[in-house]
């Protein structure tokens, strides 16, 4: 493949995750991507043969990197509070460089996760909870978090509390990711109340 054809498909790519976020994967016709590309829906099928590989390689790429860089945390040299930070900030990362990526595995998961081609997305979601038990347990042995944490609702609470930033958080925006990000660790690593003095 030519680098022009290859650029030209990164393209078309864009377009349809766009679409798919916006307007719901079930709702977006091919025709509706190869209008927004400005190319007649026969030319979209020199590229791909459907939608759904289309949404097969969005989602697959991204998650590729995404879990490529949980596993760079877990095999870090660092303390488990600091492989959570870092796990979070690439989260929030990954919503601000891929919020279209994001927001289609968020609301088309279940309904694409029927078909046999999209299996590996509930591996995913297995694996995810995999990474964050994973560091919370670690947490919790080395003493760094509280002994009497029930990790399993600890995991749940900042997988909905960090995922669904997608659907109110705008790249380039007031808020950078990393403000956020900072934000929340604070709330989920040191909480919201103020300190009170004893006696």
């Amino acid at each position: 493949m030519t680098e022009t054809a290859t650029t030209r498909r990164q393209q078309l790519l864009s377009i349809a995750a766009g679409l798919f976020a916006e307007k719901g994967f079930k709702n977006t016709t091919v025709r509706d991507i190869a209008d927004a590309a400005g190319i007649l829906s026969g030319s979209l099928y020199h590229h791909f043969d459907s939608k759904e590989s289309m949404v097969d390689e969005i989602l697959s790429t991204f998650q590729a990197e995404l879990f490529g860089q949980y596993d760079e945390v877990l095999a870090s040299d660092v303390d488990a509070r600091t492989k959570i930070e870092r796990a979070v900030r690439v989260s929030f990362e990954a919503i601000d460089r891929h919020r279209h990526e994001v927001a289609i595995f968020q609301n088309e998961a279940d309904y694409l996760g029927g078909f046999e081609r999209f299996g590996y997305l509930a591996e995913r979601n297995a694996q995810s909870r995999q990474v964050w038990m994973t560091l919370l347990d670690e947490g919790v042995r080395t003493g760094v978090l509280r002994p009497d944490l029930d990790v399993e609702l600890v995991y749940r609470f900042i997988r909905d509390t960090v995922w669904v930033a997608v659907r109110w958080y705008r790249p380039g925006g007031e808020l950078t990711h990393r403000t956020v990000a900072d934000q929340y660790l604070t709330i989920i690593l040191d909480g919201i109340a103020k300190e009170t003095p004893h006696g």
